[in-house]
């Protein structure tokens, strides 16, 4: 069983002509830069949620540092400056170094979750790209 399509390479030559028209950098960055603040936002939140809370500090430690343009590819970055965050994350010995205390994997969850929610963040500003063409 098979399908067979023919397109107006006429037509085709013509939308490509109105996208490439439309389809501008100063166009774009701003749908791509609102698209990351979301992820950045939901990002800091799930952060945030997942972060174990002792005195509340490594909690308050998450900060947005912004997105940019780089290395191939556009980037949201999160830090927590807090100095045991680290090995809150992936464990440690304990004072004494006789025992270990685990770590809490609230940065690999964190990922984990936005990760899954990504197209349903980005979803918003494909749509206004997508429009930009109707």
């Amino acid at each position: 069983m098979g399908a067979s399509f023919k397109i107006d390479d006429a037509d085709f030559q013509a939308w490509a002509d109105r996208v490439k028209k439309k389809a501008t950098a100063s166009k774009l960055r701003p749908l791509i830069e609102k698209s990351l603040e979301n992820v950045g936002e939901q990002a800091l939140r799930q952060l945030k949620t997942n972060t174990p809370v002792d005195t509340g500090n490594l909690r308050r430690g998450w900060v947005s540092e912004g997105s940019s343009y780089g290395d191939g590819g556009w980037q949201v970055k999160l830090a927590n400056h807090v100095e045991y965050a680290y090995f809150v994350e992936n464990g440690h010995r304990t004072r004494g170094g006789s025992g270990w205390v685990p770590g809490q994997f609230f940065m690999k969850r964190s990922t984990e979750t936005i990760q899954r929610q990504l197209p349903q963040l980005i979803d918003p500003a494909l749509y206004a790209f997508r429009a930009m063409f109707e």
